[in-house]
């Protein structure tokens, strides 16, 4: 018999950070929904869960490639004439 994982599992394990992350990975990244075993309680078999990581990207996303100043533009620098 498979064994279940709780949010509790998942979290310790370093999966999930918060009820948020596991929300959209299940609905944006393919995590598995898991089963509902009781009322307010949701399980995750650990052979889902492990396909899942194993089918994760190890490195992580590049980050995107900033050219030029963000904000507002500075006024040109002239020297003041008196």
């Amino acid at each position: 018999m498979e064994k279940r994982l709780r949010y509790s599992d998942l979290r310790a394990a370093g999966i999930v950070r918060n009820r948020t992350t596991l929300k959209n990975r299940i609905k944006k990244q393919n995590f598995p929904p898991g089963k509902r075993t009781r009322p307010n309680e949701r399980t995750w078999g650990e052979g889902e869960v492990q396909r899942y990581v194993e089918g994760c990207p190890v490195e992580p996303k590049a980050a995107p490639i900033v050219k030029g100043r963000r904000g507002r533009p500075r006024k040109a620098e002239t020297p003041l004439s008196v």
